[in-house]
């Protein structure tokens, strides 16, 4: 190509930009169009993800990481698509335009999703979890801890891959409430962070359905509600009225019930991951380890 000539796709605002064999295979299923661009974007912390700027279309193109090894959060890009194509036509998740593989690394396309992640307003975020876990879709995913001893026992496993002296004290930090059997499951999203939920006017969308479960819905409270996880996605933690909020608004009482009994257990199987993340190149989760000690603390 010489300096005169003009892509067929221009891949603007991007430093990162997709491969071009990635590209290549888009432009083939009818994807990408001449005169479309890329532009990277950077609210997601695991994969590598742009949006595709078109004449007709608005479109998120997500390569995901093949060296992901997080204790918490699963990375399945089969399990994505197979989540928004279920979802397809409630307002729960974008539209899955497509998926495939480039070499070894796995993608998906969908609609992108309008608004802006959550801020404020806890009753948007109670309602479309909710929505999510009154839904029944035929979707094949794996279990989720359920009941404390399980969520105990993922916590420990957190901790054998954190280093000393913090690993030694978290541990003498188990909670020792009443254990919590195990209840009713349901499809839970699994990392509905703050930043993971769109919001446009009154409504919300869940996106990235990467470690999506078969679940204890406590568990998407617990993750929403985490100071921790508010702190890192959002920049403060929930103030207990926003707290008592969210859950008021959250129409499972049952569901609720369980989440609080659960609070402690969630709060220090967070606090085991955020030291670890702390001790593995991510110090923003510092003073998010704080923030989910000092909760268990007083539970």
């Amino acid at each position: 190509m010489t300096c005169a000539q003009k892509p067929e796709v221009e891949l603007i605002e991007n430093p990162d930009i997709p491969p071009q064999e990635l590209v290549a295979q888009l432009r083939k299923r009818g994807l990408v169009q001449a005169g479309d661009r890329f532009e990277t974007l950077y609210g997601g912390r695991t994969n590598r993800v742009w949006r595709l700027h078109g004449p007709a279309d608005d479109l998120v193109l997500k390569l995901y990481r093949r060296d992901f090894d997080n204790p918490l959060f699963g990375n399945d890009a089969r399990l994505e698509a197979l989540c928004l194509e279920r979802l397809s036509g409630t307002g729960l998740a974008p539209q899955l335009r497509a998926s495939g593989t480039n070499g070894q690394e796995a993608w998906v396309v969908y609609d992108h999703a309008p608004g802006a992640p959550w801020r404020a307003d806890c009753a948007i975020a109670a309602r479309v979890l909710a929505d999510l876990h009154a839904q029944s879709p035929d979707v094949t995913a794996p279990p989720g801890c359920n009941g404390s001893a399980a969520i105990s026992q993922h916590a420990l496993a957190i901790l054998t891959r954190c280093a000393e002296p913090e690993r030694g004290k978290l541990i003498r930090m188990r909670p020792y409430t009443a254990p919590v059997e195990a209840g009713p499951t349901c499809l839970i999203h699994g990392d509905p962070v703050a930043g993971n939920l769109l919001v446009s006017d009154t409504r919300a969308v869940l996106i990235d359905w990467q470690c999506p479960a078969i679940g204890d819905p406590a568990e998407d409270l617990a993750m929403f509600l985490s100071p921790a996880m508010q702190q890192v996605y959002r920049g403060a933690p929930l103030t207990a009225t926003e707290e008592s909020q969210f859950l008021a608004a959250y129409e499972n009482r049952e569901t609720v019930v369980r989440y609080l009994a659960l609070k402690p257990w969630f709060h220090w199987r967070m606090a085991a991951y955020c030291l670890w993340r702390a001790q593995n190149g991510a110090p923003d989760y510092a003073p998010a380890f704080e923030l989910e000690s000092a909760a268990l603390a007083v539970c």
